[in-house]
């Protein structure tokens, strides 16, 4: 146990704390003692519940001790008991304010989402050194152990049934409560609504009024967030606020649950429910009239205790308030599309065309509430009560205060400032029985109109708490930012903020953004995307690779149920799904709350299994997995974000919230500053994406990777939405297998670093310890959590040197791993830097010299191309008659020559179109393009060049100028240039897919495109073996006789064996084929630098990079072996094991023997 003081306070602490614990601590203080509100942001896995506990209870002893410190005093009567101690040292509470009493040490009340993230706190708090006295509240559904009242149907009927048993005493649990509420052991004890249950079956005491027994005397008292926030489950549950601190944890849901608590749904449904109610309590009433009141068969202590008191004139007028209220909210003709919208006060006025109004509004309330509890008590049959108890809570919620007749106008407005009325139709066919009755509601028998009253501030339940005399409230969770715009919805005042850091190293984070497949189609779930096959095909594919370089968990978000859904149908139909499946077994999150825990237990249980690859889990932002569950260590090693959550766009709801955000906006009310309705709609988005992001990263030892697949996330106002601990290491790819390749990287180093226990399979004696409730105990101990990535990983880092932990230069800072990932990052970055091109022409004062025009580019680089082939084939065949230097020397002073040549060509052309442009032009506009020109060359911002030549497009005489500035754009901006001319002018500049590659590998798409034309060599009987390994020299020299007629042999593999060339020109073939001539060329040309520099590391780096892309080119990457040099064979071997996982076999990687050395050294020279 660690210790620390911060402001005056000595907190106890179950380690040393890190530096954002501290942080984190010291603003939780800060609260508390000034007496102000805060919110506090703080990443999962910080241990932010640990620090709240343990500064808020350490606040609190510390407060309680300046109390018994201003009791000593008093009771000293002026004489100094610690004279070398102030009495002000004791804190604000010894000297400050009215005479303080024990009663005036602040309640604690932590409030949370769900009972379970309740749970989990409640567990944190047996972990520190703090014994409060605390209490957990629950409702009856949870905490009531009755079977006669958990067998009722609704929760209404359950409430007062229970109600009328507690005030007849006839529920021998409650009768329990008195005698056991003091129970030493239970107010000791820290307890969840679990262990509460556990002990109320075990000493036959209700929990429900345990807890609320226990709650006068709790020091901490922990509750769902909507008891706080919905009045009417505060005065139920008696919530005391006046000088509590309230704390609101999981806070990213508030503004919801806020706006929500105070709304409300009237459907006709509700309406005629009420009034079959009241239907049958009239016919009752009528029975009784007639028989004189007489004493019904079914007389028992619970029906004459809750006996109706109410006359039959009061019971008709509550019938017609409702007949009255069904008809005002039908009387609107509502369109089927769409609702009608009232500003918020237009309630009152509807609500008085059924006789409620502030005045007769307790009178009403008090009839609905009789009427509930009566027909609840009822023996026999089961009436729905549940349309009474709603226009009850409405009453209670609308017509809130008590304000005097002068007031009363104003107190309306006030109430409803931040509310909208919208009426509209009821598309969800209830089927409800029909009252043959004479009282019956001829209304109540159509399809009508929903009366909804909606909420769309959450300051209104905020200001509601602050009224309620609270001493601070905290809101806080990992996902809170940005921050400015959250405090601005709460409509309270925030004093104190903070966007804590995160405790991991950069070495234990990957973050990509994955705009396009493997097979290059653009990821997008926007509404004009998500359904496209290409688009779900695209994603399949993406997902299927991942799911291989990802070891253990993988969990796969989606935007929604109807659309995660919708594409796993479509994976299952075309074999994605297939593909997933054999690697990561597949998990999908149900809609209901029935199957879910069966289905995660499965999940946790795959990726513990130690003869498995992991499992993947597919789930929804926003649903039960993104929220509150624990995805630690190898349950998630990998998030994958398919898309932005946005809220529904026609949802009247969402509609109207954003109308609303820009009314408030355009007011511009002095002092508070509102959000605009879209940026509303984006933040929703990515609070719900950064909710979900959070799932991988659970403690400061874990690591994972973070995949955002959907090509909105390239731009960087949506980055900016991202976590504050995550934007730092987001990395933006132009192709998938250099993300391929880098998580691959990531995953070795990090398994390097952090390895875990390798799983074995539990012992028949562990497996009987690890019963399915003690799960979380048997994850930990009796399953290690390693998969056979982990093995493979840690081999990796043997087979590339650059993975290993190098020396690097001081003055970078960086220690251990984050270290290795800095310099990593460099590298990465150094081989990307592009050429520089012609541009540097600019500064010569000729102003630049250019790619050819449109139609000279084709045929020049035609003529090129076919004249290296032909070198090519020529320098092959002299290569291998033994004079490699000196065709070599010639082909070098021709290609220079050529480039020569070309070079001034491009420089000629760019003089002549600079010179027509000037003519064409004013000075000013000229100047301003050869301005943007030089900008462009310095910087490398197409996006300047884009805007400064739009100009350009606005006159049909100057398209053809726009066309020409092409030639100054460098080649990674090409494609995208044309496109932008293709838009503006309807016509593009001749883009071909061999223009946006640089010139080394313009080279090499050269020289592979000459080993096209590589002749077969040797021939095959017709029993199928090899009758020949000679080289057929007629084909190489095109019947030259100065090559002899032995040739070069290849040694022989055996009958049956291919030649090694025709096996090389084969595989060649099948390369171009697979990967198309751009990627093909990135291959041949690192295969031309292994020649010359014999770095395997380079190699096998791009190598992997474009043969793991797709699952089918796998074998290329097998095949690949006989391109690799006898030194490099073996670890290239080890590595094909660890990629494909399992053993390759000794035919895919030949034996290396000196022919082998020899026939490798001549083919690489070949390439």
């Amino acid at each position: 146990m660690s210790s620390l003081t911060l402001n005056g306070v000595t907190v106890n602490f179950p380690f040393p704390p890190y530096d954002c614990q501290k942080d984190y601590i010291s603003k939780v203080i800060e609260c508390l003692q000034k007496k102000v509100n805060g919110v506090l942001e703080s990443p999962t896995g910080t241990g932010k519940t640990l620090c709240l506990l343990c500064a808020t209870l350490a606040w609190r002893e510390h407060f309680k001790d300046t109390v018994s410190a201003r009791k000593i005093a008093e009771r000293l009567g002026g004489e100094v008991m610690f004279p070398n101690t102030p009495l002000s040292s004791w804190g604000t509470a010894a000297t400050d304010g009215d005479t303080p009493t024990y009663t005036d040490v602040p309640k604690i009340i932590y409030a949370s989402r769900t009972h379970s993230q309740l749970a989990q706190v409640i567990n944190e708090l047996k972990n520190t050194s703090y014994r409060p006295k605390v209490c957990v509240l629950g409702s009856r559904e949870q905490l009531c152990i009755n079977q006669e009242v958990m067998r009722q149907e609704s929760n209404h009927a359950k409430v007062h049934m229970c109600r009328g048993k507690v005030s007849t005493r006839s529920c021998v649990y409650y009768n329990n409560v008195e005698g056991k509420s003091t129970d030493k052991d239970l107010v000791n004890s820290i307890l969840d609504v679990e262990d509460l249950v556990k002990f109320g079956n075990k000493q036959r005491v209700c929990p429900y009024y345990l807890s609320r027994s226990l709650k006068q005397q709790a020091d901490v008292i922990f509750m769902p967030y909507n008891y706080l926030l919905d009045p009417k489950s505060r005065r139920a549950h008696n919530i005391e606020l006046n000088g509590a601190v309230v704390i609101f944890d999981e806070a990213h849901n508030v503004e919801k649950t806020c706006e929500e608590s105070t709304s409300f749904d009237l459907s006709p449904y509700d309406v005629a429910s009420a009034v079959n109610a009241v239907d049958r309590l009239l016919v009752e009433k009528a029975k009784d009239v007639c028989h004189g009141d007489s004493a019904t068969e079914d007389f028992n202590v619970e029906s004459l205790n809750s006996g109706l008191k109410m006359d039959i004139a009061t019971i008709a007028r509550i019938k017609q308030i409702l007949l009255d209220l069904e008809a005002a909210i039908d009387s609107y003709d509502v369109p089927s599309d769409k609702g009608v919208t009232k500003p918020g006060i237009f309630i009152y006025e509807l609500l008085e065309r059924a006789h409620l109004t502030y005045n007769s509004k307790t009178a009403v309330y008090e009839a609905l509430e009789q009427i509930s509890t009566f027909l609840a008590g009822q023996p026999g049959i089961f009436l729905n009560t549940s349309g009474l108890q709603k226009l009850a809570d409405i009453i209670q919620l609308v017509f809130c205060g008590e304000p005097s007749e002068k007031e009363r106008q104003q107190q309306m407005q006030s109430n409803t400032a931040h509310f909208k009325v919208h009426i509209h139709r009821d598309t969800s066919y209830h089927k409800k029985k029909q009252s043959t009755d004479v009282w019956a509601s001829s209304s109540s028998k159509k399809q009508g109109n929903i009366l909804s009253y909606w909420c769309f501030s959450p300051g209104f339940s905020m200001q509601d708490l602050v009224n309620q005399g609270v001493r601070c409230i905290i809101l806080t969770s990992g996902t809170l930012s940005p921050l400015s715009s959250f405090t601005s919805e709460m409509r309270i005042e925030f004093p104190v903020t903070l966007e804590n850091s995160h405790v991991i190293e950069r070495d234990q984070i990957f973050v990509s953004v994955i705009d396009r497949g493997p097979d290059g189609v653009q990821l997008s779930s926007a509404f004009d995307r998500r359904f496209v096959p290409e688009n779900m095909a695209s994603l399949g594919n993406t997902v299927a690779n991942l799911s291989r370089v990802v070891p253990h968990g993988l969990l796969v978000f989606f935007p929604s149920f109807p659309l995660m859904e919708k594409t796993l149908d479509f994976w299952r139909a075309n074999g994605h799904a297939d593909r997933i499946e054999n690697v990561k077994p597949m998990f999908v999150e149900p809609k209901g709350k029935g199957t879910f825990t069966e289905i995660i237990d499965g999940y946790y249980n795959k990726v513990n299994d130690p003869a498995s690859k992991g499992g993947s889990f597919f789930a929804v932002c926003r649903g039960k997995a993104s929220e509150g569950l624990d995805f630690a260590d190898t349950f998630g090693r990998g998030v994958i974000i398919t898309g932005l959550p946005f809220p529904p766009k026609m949802d009247p709801r969402v509609i109207l919230k954003m109308q609303f955000l820009d009314e408030m906006c355009r007011k511009k009310t002095p002092g508070l500053k509102y959000l605009s309705g879209q940026q509303w709609y984006r933040q929703q988005a990515f609070r719900a994406v950064n909710q979900a992001i959070g799932r991988v990263i659970r403690h400061k030892d874990d690591y994972g990777a973070i995949f955002l697949c959907d090509q909105r996330f390239k731009m960087s106002d949506a980055r900016a939405q991202l976590p504050s601990w995550v934007r730092p290491y987001v990395r933006l790819y132009d192709g998938f297998g250099n993300v391929v390749r880098d998580v691959s990287q990531f995953f070795r180093v990090a398994q390097k670093m952090r390895p875990v226990v390798e799983k074995k399979a539990a012992p028949e004696s562990c497996r009987t310890v690890c019963l399915p409730h003690t799960q979380s105990s048997s994850l930990t101990s009796c399953s290690s959590s390693q998969s056979s990535h982990t093995q493979k990983a840690k081999m990796l880092d043997a087979h590339l040197p650059s993975l290993k932990r190098r020396r690097l230069n001081e003055h970078t800072g960086a220690k251990g791993m984050a270290s290795i990932c800095m310099e990593y990052e460099c590298e990465v970055q150094e081989s990307q830097r592009r050429p520089a091109n012609l541009l540097d022409f600019l500064e010569r004062g000729d102003h630049c010299s250019a790619e050819d025009d449109d139609a000279v580019v084709g045929e020049e680089k035609a003529n090129s191309l076919s004249t290296l082939s032909l070198q090519y084939d020529k320098r092959m065949d002299d290569e291998l008659r033994g004079g490699k230097r000196k065709i070599k020397l010639v082909q070098e002073q021709k290609m220079s020559r050529l480039e020569d040549v070309s070079e001034e060509g491009k420089a000629r052309r760019a003089k002549n179109f600079l010179a027509e442009m000037k003519k064409s032009l004013s000075q000013v506009t000229f100047d301003r393009i050869v301005q943007a020109l030089q900008t462009y060359k310095k910087t490398d911002n197409l996006d300047v060049l884009l805007t400064e030549t739009a100009v350009l497009s606005e006159d049909t005489n100057t398209h053809s100028l726009l066309r020409g500035v092409y030639q100054f754009v460098r080649p990674h901006h090409k494609k995208r240039f044309d496109e932008k001319c293709q838009e503006l002018t309807g016509q593009g500049c001749g883009f071909k897919p061999d223009q946006s590659l640089a010139k080394d590998k313009k080279k090499a798409l050269m020289l592979y495109s000459a080993t096209d034309r590589q002749p077969t060599v040797g021939q095959t009987s017709s029993s199928g073996t090899s009758t020949c390994s000679q080289l057929n020299t007629q084909k190489l020299n095109k019947g030259g006789h100065h090559l002899n007629q032995q040739g070069l042999r290849e040694p022989q593999t055996g009958s049956g064996s291919a030649p090694k060339s025709e096996v090389h020109a084969t595989f060649l073939a099948d390369v171009k084929k697979a990967l198309g001539p751009e990627k093909s060329a990135q291959l041949f040309q690192a295969i031309y630098s292994y020649k010359k520099t014999d770095n395997y590391e380079n190699l096998v780096t791009t190598v992997v990079s474009l043969f793991t892309e797709r699952d089918e080119d796998l074998n290329l990457l097998v095949r690949f072996g006989m391109f690799i040099r006898p030194h490099h064979k073996k670890q290239y071997k080890e590595m094909l094991d660890v990629l494909i996982g399992q053993s390759v076999s000794a035919a895919d990687v030949p034996a290396v023997s000196e022919d082998q050395r020899r026939f490798d050294k001549g083919q690489l020279n070949v390439l």
